[in-house]
């Protein structure tokens, strides 16, 4: 039986990752309708779909969640939104002039504060559904663009 010896030399770690401990919290608030507006979707089970769509959006800077940890360890951000208004689209519109005319929209105002209650974030923004994607459901189309405008706000916000 032969017996070999290795010799590391100059042996250097890589950095280790954060663990999912270390990384901020955002909470996900369910959103709300303002008075007045009238939308066929349950926006409890959109809160749901919003939180997987950031997980696959921001997953690696932050831990998401739909409910405020008992024990926060580190930053913890809130996220609430509300939709300020609504328009189903135009079916014959997307059948006969295509190319993303008649899509349903929504308008949504949405705000991220930290800990202390501080507003970090606060937005105005209208979301059309893709235009590939105009199916109704029980949450709608919309759980996807309106994640990545959000998501797309908090890069540019740089929350840590």
């Amino acid at each position: 039986m032969r017996k070999c010896l290795l010799l590391v030399v100059g042996l250097t770690l890589a950095p280790i990752a954060l663990s999912s401990q270390d990384k901020p919290v955002i909470v996900v608030q369910a959103f709300t309708a303002a008075a007045g507006v009238e939308l066929p979707y349950d926006l409890k089970l959109m809160q749901t779909q919003l939180v997987a769509e950031f997980k696959v959006m921001l997953g690696k800077e932050f831990n998401i969640v739909a409910e405020a940890p008992t024990t926060p360890q580190g930053t913890v951000y809130t996220l609430d939104g509300e939709i300020t208004g609504w328009r189903p689209g135009n079916a014959a519109k997307r059948l006969i002039a295509g190319f993303g005319a008649g899509r349903e929209a929504s308008d949504i105002q949405y705000g991220v504060t930290d800990g202390s209650g501080k507003k970090v974030l606060e937005r105005k923004d209208t979301v059309r559904t893709n235009f590939y994607s105009q199916g109704a459901g029980s949450s709608g189309t919309l759980a996807h663009p309106i994640a990545q405008k959000i998501a797309d706000g908090i890069k540019k916000a740089k929350l840590k």
